[in-house]
């Protein structure tokens, strides 16, 4: 066992606090991982703030990217110097959804089977599975993806969780491809995601959508061809002027709030696409919307959850295109803090002006650095 430092959230709406917390040696099937760093994203505000479950105390963080430290009995494949980005879509490989060949839909998903705790005992939450703003993290093994070495990990390891979700909801829900128009709604890290997606599998339109001028000025940045500003523009008619009339072929709603979610079902063209990959809280509700015109637009409804993704398939290739300059990964690391910067990163995500706030643990030495 080992004692190291790690972000832990005591109670809903608290401050989060510093902590040293016990990290069990690995048992079978899992891993320990040194973090490299970890990114403050938005699902480990809603753990704070009681909207995943009341698991009380939680280590925070999930966003993660580091250097394998041990591994317990039976790890097959993976090793003590394998740099890896952390996922938690651990598929189980014998479910219904990894039995029909559908591994990214898993329902059974691996988490570590010991506990990490406070130094008084007391067990600890992990968020996602995996609570990275740590030093160091006790994983299931199949949590592990290794990917070059030679990257930046405050870059790739955003493909843990809001990275992924926003890229996978363009190319592997939303079946971007060449030629194809895209409106995304919201332009926080996912939806910026979105669009990078969007580009990278050759949209001929990208059209971002938001309130905020500086997030619309990221957005073009990324790739998006047109910009509207839904605070003083409406969005549904604003996508369909520049759509020939029709709608895009695919809206993604980023933002995961009933009124949004009703733009992007309008904005789309006829047997169009809604993914929808924002997250929206318990006490939503789809809003009224005629069931005829449901019907009549045809076309699919879709959720997106991690953007469809398969770690072991989707994080080497998206690094590979990372480090050939086609994915700028770079382009979402908006500061780089320390883990006592964590709390104060939650009250930038409201004030808007960062797209990632990224925890930087002291490097570790690996191949191709």
């Amino acid at each position: 066992m080992q004692q190291v430092k790690a972000v832990v959230a005591h109670g809903k709406g608290q401050p989060v606090t510093i902590e040293t917390i016990n990290v069990p040696d690995p048992g079978p099937g899992e891993a320990v991982v040194k973090v490299q760093a970890c990114g403050v994203c938005h699902t480990d505000l809603h753990y704070r703030e009681g909207g995943i479950n009341d698991d009380f105390p939680f280590l925070l963080g999930h966003e993660a990217a580091g250097v394998v430290e041990s591994v317990g009995a039976g790890v097959t494949g993976l090793e003590a110097g394998d740099f890896v980005v952390l996922n938690w879509r651990a598929v189980c490989g014998s479910c219904r959804a990894c039995q029909r060949g559908e591994p990214w839909y898993c329902f059974a998903t691996h988490n570590a089977t010991q506990k990490m705790t406070l130094a008084d005992g007391t067990e600890l939450s992990p968020a996602l599975g995996i609570g990275a703003f740590a030093e160091k993290t006790l994983v299931a093994a199949g949590q592990c993806t290794k990917v070059d070495p030679s990257a930046r990990a405050a870059a790739v390891g955003l493909l843990g969780c809001g990275v992924m979700a926003g890229l996978g909801a363009a190319i592997n829900t939303g079946n971007v491809s060449r030629g194809k128009s895209v409106a995304v709604i919201g332009c926080g890290g996912v939806g910026m995601a979105a669009i990078a997606g969007s580009v990278l599998a050759g949209a001929s339109k990208v059209i971002a959508v938001d309130i905020d001028d500086t997030k619309l000025e990221w957005a073009k940045k990324m790739g998006a061809t047109d910009t509207i500003n839904s605070s003083d523009t409406e969005p549904v008619a604003a996508i369909q002027a520049l759509t020939d009339g029709n709608g895009a072929d695919v809206v993604i709603d980023a933002v995961g709030r009933p009124e949004t979610w009703k733009q992007a079902f309008y904005a789309r063209d006829l047997a169009g696409t809604v993914v929808l990959v924002g997250v929206p809280t318990p006490d939503m509700k789809i809003p009224d919307i005629p069931l005829i015109d449901v019907f009549g637009r045809g076309g699919a409804l879709k959720s997106s959850w991690y953007g469809d993704c398969l770690p072991s398939r989707d994080f080497p290739m998206l690094v590979d295109l990372y480090q050939q300059g086609r994915l700028d990964l770079d382009a979402f690391v908006s500061e780089e803090i320390g883990l006592d910067d964590v709390e104060a990163a939650f009250a930038k995500m409201h004030e808007g002006g960062v797209l990632r706030s990224v925890v930087v643990f002291e490097p570790e030495a690996r191949d191709g650095s």
